[in-house]
């Protein structure tokens, strides 16, 4: 479990880092907002992972 924190986290910054280049290059403003969903539900998954470690003693 400590191996899929660090993984969420770089998806959630390379998520962030893909939405920014898409919304300078003016390209469709779907695959930014495709992005920033995609960010939230990997942020939404990693506080429940927290969470469920904290609660059950993973951590």
């Amino acid at each position: 479990m400590n191996a899929i924190v660090p993984l969420l986290l770089l998806l959630i910054v390379g998520s962030l880092g893909y939405a920014l280049r898409s919304l300078t290059r003016g390209g469709d403003p779907r695959r930014t907002v495709r992005a920033l969903t995609l960010r939230v539900a990997l942020s939404i998954s990693l506080f429940a992972l927290v969470m469920a470690g904290k609660l059950w003693g993973g951590w």
